[in-house]
């Protein structure tokens, strides 16, 4: 038999048998679900990529107007000198680029590109973030409903979910944007586009976070935790909002990470349609719809606004694939 181990001093000084074995205490200190989610995020260096760049794009876009007004750039101030009149092409190499214009210019009237996709920047955010945040909102109360509840409730809301998703989005948008063009609801010009946008981008996009939500609400509707509340004398709507809701976090999270670059491309399509952003007011879409026309002579702006909508799309993409992989209690 083996002597037993004599301890010194207090029990609080006691180390435990794995410190003892030779660990090390931050390699058995407990971590909570959101660290283990972070430390699996970090690890992928796309997404943290993808993430830096969606930071910096919300920054660019909180910050246009003093970006602008620092700088002293004019999104709408015109350089008809900058434009040669027999090519309708801005003058020099590269669509016109220069140290005062290091993007280029347009080729109608020489503006400023960098200070237009500036200028753009916040409007495709604004509307894609507006329109991503009211569509989550109405998703998620009816798929939480319509899986918790079920029976007649979640039958209505399945049909009304399929009616949604069969309706015919793209000529909605376009004849809705088309009618409000002069004033409704006391708003008039740029809000009022930007309002319209947002209703109909994320009113009629609701459905595809409500099937989550419901099929998410529906496995976890049984649980025993779920069961613990119901025979502490919980109802319904405590239930809903204060057990299931906190679950439900991590795949609302992902997914409204992933539909906010569909909004931007939505955006960017009704403006290219010339029913989204009017001009004068700089939009990533608009500036494609112009390139169209003079493509061959100044192909540069095209590039420019397409490549920002790549970027865009392509970062919150990465971040959203991030999120869900280390949300992912099955990831390792």
């Amino acid at each position: 038999m083996t002597a037993p181990i004599e301890t010194t001093g207090s029990a609080a000084e006691v180390q435990p048998e794995a410190v003892l074995m030779g660990a090390k205490r931050s390699q058995i200190e407990g971590r909570s679900l959101g660290r283990i989610a972070w430390t699996r995020f970090k690890r992928d260096k796309m997404a943290v990529a993808g993430g830096i760049v969606v930071i910096l794009l919300v920054l660019l876009a909180v910050l246009a107007k003093p970006i602008q007004a620092i700088f002293g750039l004019d999104p709408n101030e015109f350089h008809q000198d900058l434009i040669d009149p027999a090519l309708l092409a801005p003058k020099g190499a590269w669509g016109g680029m220069s140290w005062d214009h290091p993007l280029g210019v347009d080729p109608q009237f020489g503006r400023d590109i960098l200070s237009r996709i500036i200028e753009g920047s916040w409007v495709s955010l604004l509307v894609a973030g507006g329109a991503t945040v009211l569509s989550v909102v109405i998703g998620v109360v009816m798929g939480i409903v319509a899986g918790f509840y079920g029976g007649w409730a979640d039958t209505l809301i399945s049909r009304l979910m399929d009616t949604f998703l069969a309706f015919p989005l793209l000529l909605f948008a376009i004849s809705l944007s088309a009618t409000l063009q002069d004033g409704a609801f006391g708003l008039s010009g740029l809000p009022l586009r930007i309002s319209v946008l947002i209703f109909v981008i994320g009113f009629f996009s609701w459905p595809y976070m409500g099937r989550i939500v419901r099929a998410q609400t529906m496995s976890l509707r049984n649980r025993e935790f779920v069961e613990a509340a119901r025979s502490l004398g919980a109802r319904g709507p405590f239930i809903l909002f204060r057990e299931l809701l906190p679950n439900l976090v991590a795949p609302i999270l992902v997914y409204a990470t992933l539909l906010i670059p569909t909004n931007i491309l939505f955006e960017a399509g009704l403006s290219y349609l010339g029913v989204g952003i009017a001009p004068p007011q700089a939009s990533w879409g608009g500036m494609l719809t112009t390139a169209v026309d003079t493509y061959q002579a100044d192909p540069q702006y095209m590039f420019v606004p397409g490549l920002a909508i790549f970027i865009t799309v392509l970062a919150f993409n990465l971040l959203g694939d991030g999120l869900r992989d280390a949300l992912d209690p099955r990831s390792k």
